[in-house]
């Protein structure tokens, strides 16, 4: 499941909608393909009524999020498109990290508070932390290209720093990314049901887009990111296929 790009911005997954449930159940199947009546049963696991399921399906066609061909609704191909970007952005390529670090400064002077949001976003996503306003860093260790909202308003510089860990640290919270994903750790074990496996994959695929992804130099002795993933794969592996026979039961 994939709840969407998180970031301070956005709602927490507890926030639940009958169209945040449908998107997240049909952008964690490969393919995304479900029958409407299974759609309707993971509806009702999270408390949604069968006719908010329906309602919001229908209008979810109508804006172009999927598509319907005799019950069964799939992602559009804008939103296939996303689901491969977050797959890859929950566990993003890196490449060997020599020191160096991405710099993106503002340079567009006059912009629409949209294009600030949409910015500031966009940089979350990425990975890039804040050092001030208008100007974004992070080690040039991930192999990727930053999407077009980013290159319209800023220009790029490649940069080098003294102390490494220490601006790390500044531009993240990382002890309090290390507590977070302990907690998951935990929640992953306890999740039984599967109303609570759904709500623990959330969490957790919303915290894994939060990891900075540092070099390994970067980051605090017993860096919990790798274990996160591990455990977070084997789970969501298991509660796929449980999640499959109840939803076409």
């Amino acid at each position: 499941m994939y709840p969407g790009v998180p970031d301070r911005h956005l709602p927490s997954v507890t926030a639940l909608t009958a169209r945040s449930v449908a998107l997240s159940t049909l952008l964690g199947y490969h393919p995304p393909a479900l029958p409407v009546s299974a759609l309707v049963k993971v509806g009702e696991l999270l408390g949604i009524a069968d006719r908010a399921t329906r309602v919001a399906l229908t209008r979810m066609v109508k804006d172009g999020d999927v598509t319907v061909v005799d019950g069964v609704y799939r992602l559009s191909e804008r939103l296939l498109r996303r689901q491969a970007e977050q797959d890859a952005l929950t566990s993003p390529p890196t490449r060997r990290w020599t020191g160096g670090w991405e710099m993106a400064v503002v340079t567009s002077t006059t912009r629409p508070l949209a294009e600030r949001v949409a910015l500031r976003k966009s940089m979350v996503r990425h990975r890039m932390g804040e050092l001030r306003e208008g100007v974004w860093l992070r080690p040039d260790n991930l192999s990727r290209e930053l999407d077009g909202i980013i290159a319209d308003q800023c220009q790029f510089f490649v940069s080098h720093h003294s102390d490494s860990p220490n601006l790390a640290a500044s531009l993240w919270d990382l002890a309090g990314w290390a507590a977070e994903a302990d907690r998951l750790l935990s929640v992953l074990g306890e999740a039984a049901s599967l109303a609570e496996g759904f709500m623990a994959i959330a969490e957790v695929i919303r915290h894994l887009l939060l990891d900075p992804y540092l070099p390994d130099d970067l980051l605090p002795a017993g860096w919990p990111g790798d274990l996160l993933r591990e455990r977070y794969a084997d789970f969501n592996a298991n509660y796929s296929e449980r999640l499959r026979r109840y939803s076409s039961g």
